[in-house]
């Protein structure tokens, strides 16, 4: 398959652009290859800094952003940055068996392994400029200062979708890259020394917790909780925020079954125990999105109160199911009903739900502009939900679905996928294609959003957006190999 590719990229390179579409019936594997290998050179070279990515560009490229102003010199984690685009070279290379793409992917997983801290994971943000890098505890570099950041991430999928990705590289590779193998397992010794004895994560870690300080409890009220922000810390509070527990499952998950080694899915389960530990007693079954040290409900931000979620508690009882999938384990299953029946209650007219329930009253919690708590929902701030869609039903659905299926059916591995061609995908390469312009780039109508009122800029070129585009064009060469 490889001979046939290199033969095809020898072709020469017609210019793509949104002036010149292709017919239906014209579009070919071969266009699609050079169409992809175009929008791959330009993101490469033009787009990224080392290997790493933002979010969002302006078309000039003089102008970039991840969750804040950035410079030519620096790249995000949390996708779909950096690791969101090296899973979409990962994965075209994957269909089509080109080692530019593998290429591609490698040059990112170095990026993050320029970047990994001594504590073992990622910060939000990656720093390549010399004298910013030396604020920042970067494994590899010696002149770091001696109070630099050192601060590793899990919050919003940082760490670990960046340790995700350099598994699956680490795996394509074979496990040969010592330098690549060597920085996924400090990694996730870093995580393993980061979890608490309970089994739960902090939103940030530096190092091993003193386990004097966190001992093992059940989840309870506290006698008296604040109605106004403590302006705590809450960096080492046991968090379900964002997903922060659950992703962090998923890829002790992933590592038990790409190393065989038991302490990951020791380690996953440890935390599924905890899901277990941090539901709350009656009247409330359901779970808050921190826990102090007693293991109380605690406050985070300034708009995130001591108080039951109707938020995150449905990614808390989607894991447990994961759990039991997993493992077979019925424990993981007992917390569920209860908490089903628990949410159903206090549902809010319309199918909605609040994010924040009062301690013991249940009464629903909200906001003003100025962030003083309130039951009233007249003058909430906009960017943040502080009422959702109801999920009660449809996690029931699935909870129901589960017990029907048979323990040996609920955790089949599932293979590649594979693609045939349909309308439907070559619409979508031919599209594409059609909105590629000279450069290699994919250019749309947008703003930034933290280049402030005055920015200029109208056209924007986006990560997520090349990441459809590029998986759309692999897709298609996949489908289109064996016509």
């Amino acid at each position: 398959m490889r001979k046939t590719f290199r033969i095809i990229l020898l072709l020469s390179v017609a210019s793509n652009s949104s002036n010149s579409a292709i017919a239906d019936d014209e579009l070919s594997r071969g266009q699609a290859i050079r169409a992809m290998q175009k929008a791959v050179k330009f993101f490469r070279q033009k787009v990224s800094s080392r290997g790493s990515y933002l979010y969002r560009y302006s078309a000039d490229l003089k102008r970039r952003e991840g969750e804040g102003v950035a410079t030519k010199s620096t790249g995000w984690i949390q996708p779909p940055g950096t690791p969101t685009v090296g899973d979409a070279f990962l994965n075209a290379y994957k269909l089509t068996d080109d080692r530019r793409l593998l290429d591609a992917a490698r040059e990112t997983a170095d990026s993050l392994i320029m970047t990994q801290l001594q504590s073992g994971g990622w910060s939000h943000r990656v720093e390549f400029d010399p004298k910013i890098r030396r604020g920042y505890a970067y494994r590899v570099d010696a002149d770091s200062k001696k109070k630099a950041r050192n601060l590793s991430t899990l919050d919003d999928n940082k760490t670990q979708s960046a340790l995700r990705f350099l598994m699956r590289v680490d795996q394509a590779l074979m496990f040969k890259d010592e330098r690549l193998h060597e920085a996924v397992e400090y990694a996730l010794d870093g995580l393993l020394k980061a979890q608490y004895p309970n089994g739960a994560w902090p939103q940030q870690y530096s190092g091993a917790p003193d386990p004097a300080k966190f001992p093992k409890k059940k989840a309870s009220y506290p006698l008296i909780w604040s109605r106004v922000h403590p302006k705590k810390n809450y960096r080492s509070y046991y968090t379900f925020n964002d997903n922060t527990i659950a992703d962090t499952i998923d890829t002790l998950f992933q590592a038990a079954e790409t190393y065989g080694d038991t302490r990951y899915r020791k380690s996953a389960e440890k935390a599924g125990d905890f899901m277990i530990l941090a539901q709350m007693p009656e009247p409330q079954p359901g779970w808050a999105q921190q826990y102090d040290a007693d293991m109380h409900p605690a406050w985070a931000r300034r708009f995130e109160p001591a108080a039951i979620t109707g938020g995150e508690s449905r990614g808390v009882i989607r894991t447990l199911m994961n759990m039991y999938r997993r493992t077979g384990k019925k424990k993981y299953l007992e917390p569920i009903p209860r908490a089903l029946d628990y949410y159903k209650r206090v549902e809010l007219p319309g199918g909605k739900m609040a994010r924040f329930y009062e301690l013991k009253t249940n009464k629903p919690l909200y906001f003003t502009k100025k962030y003083e708590l309130t039951y009233s929902s007249d003058d909430m701030p906009t960017h943040y939900g502080f009422i959702v869609g109801s999920w009660v039903d449809s996690v029931r659905k699935e909870y129901e679905r589960i017990l029907k299926t048979d323990r040996s059916k609920l955790n089949q591995r599932r293979n590649e996928p594979t693609y045939r061609m349909s309308k439907s995908l070559k619409a979508r390469a031919k599209s594409a294609i059609d909105r590629m312009d000279t450069r290699g780039a994919w250019v749309e109508d947008g703003k930034l959003r933290y280049h402030g009122d005055d920015d200029p800029t109208t056209r924007i070129i986006t990560t997520r957006t090349f990441v459809k585009n590029l998986t759309a064009l692999a897709q298609f060469v996949a489908a289109s190999a064996d016509q």
